[in-house]
């Protein structure tokens, strides 16, 4: 088994249940923290236990104990806690995920700044790196630190509680923890991490059974349309083998992508629609391209954004021609949140290149991997670089 591997599965559900057990996020951070400095001393000694989420739970939790204790402002608490890590462990992974789900609502709370939450959940219980919530939400990595920072110490002073929220504060919190779940599955579709990809799936469902919200709907459909081509995704669209996608995926996401654009449009369900064009059309060649130009423009109405001006550039390349695109590529240089978006300078380089602008191109895709955060984008970027160049 890969400790690293696990280290990565384990982090997120761990802070969830620490926190919502302790309610207290600095003390589950240092914890979690110790546990995994002791799992590194001693699994390469022992082995990786059977069940290792239970031991670093254990683990923690233990810790926690130990810190309250020598903490008289926690004397209060001392003797549930203890009485807590004295219970038999549950199994590894039981009810975490839901928690973890508990827990996306609590930190959406309307005190805390909008930008700030949605940081702060994916830092602290999605087990992100700062690095990676940066790159989720275009930003740089130093700004990330202070929003997550500035997130934390609202918490302490506002006395915000780490509670479920009640029924009727859901729906107002809703939209945060859509915006965490897609970001959760878009970094594990980009890592090729299928357990991160498939877990955001998982508690989309829950989320659809608890709250049957349009928008809900909307990103159920859309993560599932994406991630039935997961096993071609190293690849260009135009080139992907359409008969190793998942059918049933397929299926079940255009239908919920019909449903959640019933009786109005929502983000979520304009691009759950946008890809179920891109997943019926038969081949590249018949992709509905004036369609999908048209769903590009509802979306900048409702959400207009300089990555969706991107991706409305791109199919106007394909339904109009790559010098049309590009031209409205070149119209997008100066936006800051584009500035270090490998995916624009990508786009560029395809367009180049299409138009027989080899130097050009190649330049472009060279600027593209030095942006590209993941290994898996690296080494497809390179790839389109090797074959320009081979052809030059």
């Amino acid at each position: 088994m890969d400790v690293e591997q696990v280290f990565r599965e384990e982090r997120g559900r761990l802070l969830a249940t620490l926190v919502k057990r302790f309610g207290d996020l600095d003390l589950a951070e240092e914890v979690t923290s110790d546990a995994i400095e002791a799992a590194l001393r001693h699994w390469p000694v022992d082995g990786v236990p059977d069940r290792p989420g239970a031991w670093l739970l254990t683990t923690a939790r233990r810790k926690a104990v130990d810190r309250l204790r020598r903490d008289q402002v926690y004397a209060a608490r001392l003797a549930l806690l203890q009485v807590e890590v004295s219970r038999a462990d549950p199994p590894a992974g039981e009810g975490l995920p839901d928690e973890r789900l508990e827990l996306f609502f609590t930190c959406a709370h309307p005190a805390l700044a909008a930008e700030d939450r949605g940081a702060l959940t994916l830092r602290c219980l999605a087990g992100f790196t700062t690095p990676e919530v940066a790159r989720a939400y275009l930003v740089p990595v130093a700004t990330m630190q202070q929003r997550i920072v500035r997130a934390k110490k609202k918490i302490k002073e506002a006395r915000i509680p780490f509670r479920v929220p009640d029924a009727h504060e859901l729906p107002e919190r809703l939209p945060g923890v859509l915006q965490v779940v897609y970001s959760v599955f878009t970094e594990g579709y980009a890592a090729q991490r299928e357990d991160l990809a498939e877990e955001a799936i998982r508690l989309a469902r829950i989320l659809r059974r608890l709250l049957p919200d349009r928008e809900v709907t909307g990103l159920l459909a859309l993560m599932l349309l994406i991630h039935a081509r997961r096993s071609t995704r190293t690849e260009l669209l135009e080139d992907q083998d359409r008969s190793r996608w998942d059918r049933t995926m397929i299926d079940e996401g255009t239908a919920l992508a019909e449903i959640a654009l019933t009786g109005g449009h929502g983000p979520y369900g304009v691009q759950a629609a946008i890809n179920a064009l891109h997943d019926e059309a038969p081949d590249f060649t018949h992709t509905d391209w004036p369609q999908i130009v048209a769903l590009y423009d509802v979306l900048m109405t409702l959400t207009p954004s300089p990555v969706v001006a991107l991706n409305r550039a791109a199919a106007i390349a394909m339904r109009d021609g790559a010098e049309a695109g590009l031209a409205l590529l070149d119209d997008l240089a100066d936006e800051p949140k584009l500035r270090d978006y490998h995916p624009y300078r990508a786009a560029r380089a395809d367009l180049l290149h299409r138009l027989g602008r080899s130097e050009e191109a190649a330049q472009a895709y060279r600027e593209a991997i030095a942006l590209a955060g993941t290994e898996t984008e690296q080494d497809f970027l390179r790839r389109r670089l090797t074959a320009i160049e081979g052809r030059s």
